[in-house]
């Protein structure tokens, strides 16, 4: 009776037997929307009868989304949508109703995206090398999406490593900011491959470099920054999938085996590419201290910007 009883226990149903939910903590239409939506669909094609549903949970720069998630049932069946702005929004705040680093478990990456360093034709660079130079003569002023976003995170990372000060212009938004750059309002931008080259390739900015260690084939004939001039830069923005700690390892490994393979499709590879970003597929060993690491790097960078957490 003994085995029997163990045995029975032993034989746990497949992950998952009901329906997921995946927490965006951004407003419908942005880059984290579109791409949890897409792997979403995918998704319910690996779990036939479940359904993945989106749930939009915008505020407090993600963290309202967060906490929700980071405060749930370690069970697998909430999912938090992170990404590079998390880091650098945990390093702009005093204090947060939960352990940003330890409350939640990384459980994929699902892409990778570099970002171009672009300047208004007026500035007299057409490399990073003479870019520093002209830095370090003068002033020069950027624009970002708003104060400790990923752009904003990234021009200051730049800023320091190149031993340069800059002025920082924050904009309500991507869009605006390169409005901004292409009016002349400001020098430089640091912005991801949609929202800038289209400006590039029609001669209102001058591309510089990618912010990828090495040049990327996402956005081809440009070298990286730090084989241009800034030897060591490097910075890429990211979108993945967190779970509450304590969820199961059994749980943890089997979103991620299947996760991976929907982002190894052709249809999310081709979604992707038009995104600017490229699948990262990690298994859960490497993400085991991602999240600490990210938050101690982002919080390094805030320190040395003069960012004073509120």
């Amino acid at each position: 009776m003994m085995c029997g009883f163990v045995q029975a226990h032993a034989a746990e149903p497949p992950f998952p037997v009901k329906n997921v939910t995946i927490v965006v903590p951004f407003a419908p239409g942005g880059s984290a929307d579109l791409l949890t939506r897409a792997l979403a669909r995918g998704l319910t094609e690996q779990w036939p009868g479940r359904a993945i549903v989106v749930d939009n949970r915008p505020g407090a720069a993600s963290m309202i989304g967060a906490e929700l998630v980071a405060n749930s049932e370690p069970d697998g069946y909430r999912w938090l949508h992170l990404t590079s702005s998390y880091p650098g929004a945990v390093a702009t705040r005093l204090k947060l109703p939960f352990d940003p680093a330890h409350a939640l478990t990384p459980v994929a990456i699902i892409a990778r995206a570099p970002m171009v360093l672009a300047v208004h034709p007026s500035v007299p660079a057409k490399t990073v090398k003479e870019f520093i130079a002209v830095a370090k003569q003068r002033s020069l002023t950027y624009g970002s999406s708003g104060a400790g976003g990923s752009n904003h995170f990234a021009t200051e990372l730049f800023a320091q490593l190149a031993g340069v000060k800059m002025l920082h212009i924050p904009y309500k938004g991507i869009a605006p900011a390169v409005i901004g750059l292409i009016g002349g309002s400001v020098d430089s931008i640091i912005a991801s491959s949609p929202g800038v080259m289209t400006q590039v390739k029609a001669g209102k900015a001058r591309a510089l470099a990618v912010t990828s260690a090495e040049p990327t084939p996402l956005i081809p004939g440009l070298p990286a920054i730090a084989q241009s001039g800034l030897p060591g830069y490097a910075y890429e923005n990211w979108w993945g999938l967190a779970v509450p700690a304590k969820t199961p390892p059994g749980v943890v490994n089997s979103i991620n085996a299947t996760v991976n393979k929907v982002l190894a499709s052709a249809e999310m590879k081709q979604l992707l590419e038009r995104e600017g970003a490229a699948a990262s597929l990690m298994s859960v060993t490497q993400l085991a201290d991602f999240l600490p690491r990210e938050i101690a790097l982002y919080r390094k960078m805030a320190q040395a910007a003069g960012m004073k957490p509120e």
